[in-house]
């Protein structure tokens, strides 16, 4: 334990610190001030310590995925003017920390008999066409920016490996929503696709009311805060005898807060009875949301409202980039949408405090069932027609694919070298298609959405770049880029680097 420390000599606490407590509780601790310099050291109970990368900033990667993917002249309309405009508005504001690609080609992954969402969706991130309906052709950049920076195999203890978790209805064949694969093209950790499953991987599962852990983290339903079993450690970083100073015990406290508000909205989600403590909320209503065998009827779509489905995601990735922010993970995928997702969305849609469409997938498309839900739009798309319906679907697809950016690129997430958890880290971000008309495999496969972060300097931003090759070639560019010696693809295939890429 820590000896007892004045106020000008306190022990610095390690870059990466955990409370953790019973039930598998392990509530992450966000950047404080004595975390610079920080060194390994004998901490108080539960509180854990690991290696990161040089400046105090450690590797990381993640595989960003929307469905459905935005026609390629609409990317050329958007970015004509060098800037994010159009369906790519609502990522203006990140320009600066964004590289946008166009003109990636992922014919290579197409699977004859099959369709292009499916086959795109699985070369998303691997380059590579899939291997049956449970694998993938390959792994994904993260697993193998994860194996480099952790050749033994082993993450630091209190991180999770891993993480994938998403919003998505559509489930018929695997990589239409999961987008992190082992070597061996087997997912790299369990989905987690609703915010109670979610809140439970990223915190564990609080202790019984009888004090017990739970047998099972994961099916246990929450019966008391998670903070309850961590309090007498985070009493002690926050009391005068702790390591942090004034500034770092009042973010520790905003912290805290945090934590308590994510766990009482995903309890409003997920249904749960109210636990017996005044902290947590009156029993709320069940989630509206479909999870499961439930979400995708047969492929036939479901109903669902913009509200509903924009709460549920927002606490999805509000979850997703706390787990980020506190390191608690540093590899995975997130999904807004599976590919070829099929629901019948209804409900306003703003931005900017401006009203851009009135969804209403069903009327609309005057037809029931699948035919009725916004997938059809894709398929619908011409060059020469308004396309109104799907422009509107795109911008907000860009407009929730901005929300969790930005969720990493504020100033609670800004880190030892002055760069955000944004900045520095390699987000990927990408989808399944280029057009959507299944008559050409070519033209659906071709010019395919993707852009990525800066990962520390080592990739340039600010620009919109035409990459003009496979994504194999973009993937093995950010491979070289992050040093990373294993490649994707053919090991006899020539590789084309893209330069623009590259600081």
């Amino acid at each position: 334990m820590i000896a007892p420390q004045s106020a000008t000599s306190r022990t610095p606490v390690p870059r990466r610190a955990v409370l953790k407590g019973l039930g598998a509780v392990a509530v992450g601790l966000p950047f404080f001030e004595e975390m610079l310099g920080a060194r390994a050291f004998a901490a108080a109970p539960a509180l854990a310590a690991a290696p990161t990368a040089a400046g105090g900033v450690p590797v990381r990667a993640f595989n960003l995925f929307f469905g459905l993917g935005i026609p390629a002249p609409l990317q050329a309309e958007a970015t004509k003017n060098g800037k994010l405009e159009g369906v790519l508005e609502p990522l203006a504001p990140l320009a600066d920390k964004l590289a946008v690609l166009r003109n990636v080609d992922q014919v290579r992954c197409d699977e004859s008999g099959i369709n292009a969402h499916f086959d795109g969706a699985s070369g998303a991130f691997t380059a590579e066409p899939p291997d049956g309906d449970a694998k993938s052709g390959g792994p994904s950049l993260d697993q193998l920016i994860r194996r480099a920076a952790h050749p033994d195999g082993r993450t630091p203890d209190g991180m999770i490996p891993t993480l994938v978790a998403g919003t998505f209805f559509r489930r018929s064949r695997l990589s239409r929503y999961v987008h992190s694969y082992r070597e061996d093209g087997t997912v790299a950790a369990p989905m987690q696709e609703s915010p109670g499953e979610l809140f439970a991987r990223v915190f564990g599962a609080a202790p019984g009311t009888n004090g017990a852990a739970p047998a099972d983290p994961r099916s246990e339903r929450l019966t008391r805060s998670v903070l309850d079993a961590v309090a007498a450690q985070a009493k002690y970083l926050s009391g005068p005898r702790g390591p942090l100073g004034a500034a770092s015990r009042e973010r520790l406290a905003d912290h805290l807060d945090r934590v308590r508000e994510y766990e009482r909205r995903t309890l409003a989600l997920e249904g749960e009875k109210a636990a017996k403590t005044a902290a947590l909320p009156p029993a709320p209503p069940k989630s509206k949301l479909r999870h499961g065998d439930e979400a995708d009827p047969g492929g036939e779509g479901v109903d669902i409202t913009l509200t509903d489905l924009t709460t549920e995601w927002r606490l999805v990735a509000d979850l997703y980039a706390h787990a980020i922010l506190t390191d608690r993970v540093r590899f995975g995928s997130l999904t807004y949408l599976a590919a070829g997702e099929r629901i019948r969305l209804t409900g306003d849609y703003e931005y900017g405090g401006k009203k851009i469409f009135s969804f209403d997938d069903k009327k609309q498309l005057g037809k029931s069932g699948a035919a009725g839900c916004s997938h059809e739009w894709w398929h619908q798309f011409r060059e020469d027609r308004p396309n109104e319906a799907l422009r509107a679907h795109a911008h907000l697809k860009m407009r929730e694919v901005a929300y969790f950016l930005n969720l990493l690129a504020g100033e609670e997430a800004r880190e030892a070298n002055g760069r955000t958890v944004l900045e520095n880290a390699l987000v990927t971000i990408s989808t399944e298609s280029g057009d959507g008309r299944h008559n050409d495999v070519k033209r659906e496969l071709s010019g395919v959405f993707h852009a990525i972060t800066g990962a520390g300097g080592r990739f340039r931003t600010g620009a919109v770049l035409d990459a003009n090759a496979e994504g194999l070639d973009v993937y093995n560019t950010l491979l070289a880029g992050m040093g990373v010696a294993d490649r994707l693809g053919p090991k006899k295939r020539d590789g084309k680097a893209i330069d623009a890429l590259r600081v």
